[in-house]
């Protein structure tokens, strides 16, 4: 797509649409909390044994670990009586050792069983969390597969890649560590619950009076701090997609000397991250000292009264020990949970993120290949019928276009920027679905095929080249993995690349780098156009493709074009109405609408759009480009 077709676009669609949304803005709530919890636990389905096995380790290890301060009091309190019986000189006390020996030994066996388990059910859940991570990932991968253009019209790189990233690692992070740390936390409420009921229902009864305080006050936090993980999210993604644009455009950013903007633009973005990510954590980060605070007046109460009743002998000192340990664990897996819900925020937030993108309505569904029109043998007759294209349901870019193409044909398509020529050519390889006629090839409406064996009729040289990290060979043969290397060679020679290529240090093997800045921009676009000459294809879409380069380039470029040309139905998206005097079909598009169509001459003839289109271009230029004595000037030529 070209620039101006593709701000033309985004002003249009941009009116009625912004599904960014407003990025940092304090008021935003997640829109289906439930819904969004029960979608991720649905990727867990498939693991449900192995989420059963984490979940029976994790409660065996959390129970071990529960018996050990009562344990650990049992010998306290045999301590205490054979201390006590000797300062009494009560005849036979002793210190039993070798009762003392066993309890340890059993508390060594508990505390290595529970730490087995803990690893184990640890060692399960990194394996089902990374399984998971891969396979919403692989969901995200596909959807963006069958995801229409429109829809990355709207989103920058940055955002998509951020949603791709770092909100999926923090699904896996979640997933990895706070589902295990909930179910322990759970459990251990309970167990030490029953420990300390049956060590003292009294004291138990002042540890769970701090309970609703915690509960209400995690709830209390949790609601406010989330709209500001949600801004926390949007606005990292608005600052991957400024980065992302700033770097690749960095050559033009330091040409206009405008350094300065891009980097007040960063400072607000990253202000208003800073701002969303410190409201948020400072919200949250009342969480534990909150717990802190309720659990140690608890504790306090728990100490004094255990005191009094140690003194009146209604509990045993190892009884109480016990009590006070299990009264510290019982505060600690709440505030376990304090931080999971903190943590459950932010995962949120990046979950919804995931899901706009996997529900975001995607093309129409392509025909089965059996009910589909295969064309054997393409010939390149192209045939609009009343076409009108609306971008959802806004103002149309195309409007009743009519017009007929036979076989190798050169169609020209002029017009001012934004006038709708770039959507042209994208609706006729089904990149954006009409609204309204028909678009038929050899006779065949587009919509009868498969949107995969359609787009192999075409070859594509745009104006801004493309080509990925990789060998020249690789890049070449791109549209076409099974050629032989014979068959590249001579789709370079004929599109007049190979002598570069072979000037190169490894030649064909020669590695284009990830921003193709080892290569001119002449180079890169007689690369694209041997990429079209190899796949062979009955009709091609030129998108002024010699715009940008050098003239001596330029002329390699051109040659290479009209010989791609020859014998094929071709569309020429053209800027400089000099390289298409002797197009079959010239057509003037206006505002979405063919005002104008026929020859070079005839247009010029009807003194209409087209002439003054064609003299605003030229008649400064001298009486060399009048259009008698400059017929010659053209893409056949």
């Amino acid at each position: 797509m070209s620039k101006e077709d593709k701000t033309s676009l985004m002003n249009k669609s941009m009116r009625g649409l912004n599904p960014v949304g407003s990025i940092g803005h304090p008021k935003e709530k997640v829109k289906n909390y439930k819904g969004t919890v029960k979608r991720i636990l649905g990727y867990l389905d498939k693991y449900k044994l192995q989420v059963l096995m984490v979940c029976l380790m994790t409660v065996a290890s959390t129970l071990f670990s529960i018996f050990s301060p009562k344990i650990m009091g049992d010998a306290t309190n045999i301590l205490a009586e054979g201390i006590s019986g000797r300062l009494k000189n009560t005849a036979g006390a002793h210190i039993d050792f070798a009762a003392i020996r066993s309890i340890i030994f059993i508390l060594f066996s508990i505390y290595l069983i529970s730490a087995v388990f803990s690893y184990l059910q640890q060692h399960f859940m990194v394996n089902i969390s990374q399984k998971i991570v891969f396979q919403i990932r692989e969901d995200l991968n596909r959807k963006m597969a069958r995801l229409p253009l429109k829809f990355f019209d709207l989103y920058s790189h940055g955002e998509l890649l951020n949603r791709v990233t770092n909100d999926v690692d923090t699904i896996g992070v979640t997933l990895q560590q706070n589902l295990t740390q909930l179910i322990s936390a759970v459990i251990l409420i309970v167990g030490v619950l029953a420990m300390m009921l049956l060590i003292s229902p009294l004291l138990t009864l002042v540890t769970v009076v701090t309970i609703p305080l915690s509960v209400l006050s995690i709830k209390f936090l949790a609601g406010r701090s989330q709209p500001y993980f949600i801004a926390q999210r949007r606005a990292a993604g608005e600052l991957n997609g400024h980065v992302e644009e700033m770097y690749t455009g960095l050559t033009v950013v330091e040409a206009y000397g405008l350094e300065q903007e891009s980097e007040e633009k960063f400072r607000e973005i990253n202000g208003r991250l800073c701002e969303a990510g410190v409201k948020s954590q400072f919200i949250t980060g009342f969480m534990m000292p909150l717990m802190d605070f309720i659990n140690n007046i608890g504790y306090i109460v728990v100490c004094v009264a255990g005191g009094i009743f140690v003194i009146h002998g209604k509990i045993k000192i190892g009884d109480i020990q016990a009590f006070i340990q299990y009264s510290k664990q019982f505060s600690r897996p709440i505030n376990q949970i304090s931080n999971i819900m903190n943590s459950f925020q932010a995962t949120i937030a990046s979950a919804e993120r995931i899901f706009e993108v996997l529900d975001a309505m995607e093309e129409l569904k392509d025909m089965e290949a059996a009910e589909a029109i295969a064309i054997a043998n393409p010939q390149g007759r192209v045939g609009y019928h009343n076409v009108s294209f609306a971008y959802d349901g806004g103002e149309a870019l195309l409007r009743n276009v009519d017009f007929q193409v036979e076989k190798g044909n050169t169609v020209a398509i002029v017009g001012p920027t934004g006038a709708g020529k770039t959507t042209l050519v994208n609706v006729l390889m089904r990149f954006y679905e009409i609204n309204q006629g028909e678009i038929r090839i050899d006779g065949v409406d587009i919509r009868d095929m498969q949107r995969a064996g359609l787009r192999r009729m075409f070859g594509v040289v745009l104006q801004d080249t493309w080509l990925f990290h990789g060998t020249i060979k690789d890049n070449i043969a791109y549209g076409c993995p099974n050629c032989t290397f014979a068959e590249i060679i001579h789709a370079a020679e004929l599109a007049h690349a190979d002598h570069f290529i072979r000037t190169l240090p490894d030649g064909y093997d020669t590695v284009i780098n990830e921003e193709a800045s080892n290569l001119s921009q002449g180079q890169k676009q007689l690369l694209t156009i041997a990429r079209a000459f190899l796949t062979h294809p009955p009709i091609l879409i030129l998108d002024e493709a010699t715009s940008n380069v050098d003239t001596r380039t330029e002329i390699y470029i051109q040659k290479a074009m009209n010989t791609l040309m020859k014998g094929k139905t071709s569309f020429v998206i053209a800027h400089r109405l000099s390289t298409i005097r002797n197009a079959d079909i010239i057509l003037v598009i206006d505002q979405g609408t063919v005002i104008e169509q026929g020859s070079h001459l005839e247009l010029l003839a009807k003194r209409g759009a087209y002439f003054d289109l064609y003299h605003s271009q030229f008649d400064s230029q001298g009486p060399d480009l009048h259009p008698v004595t400059a017929a010659g000037n053209s893409i056949h030529s």
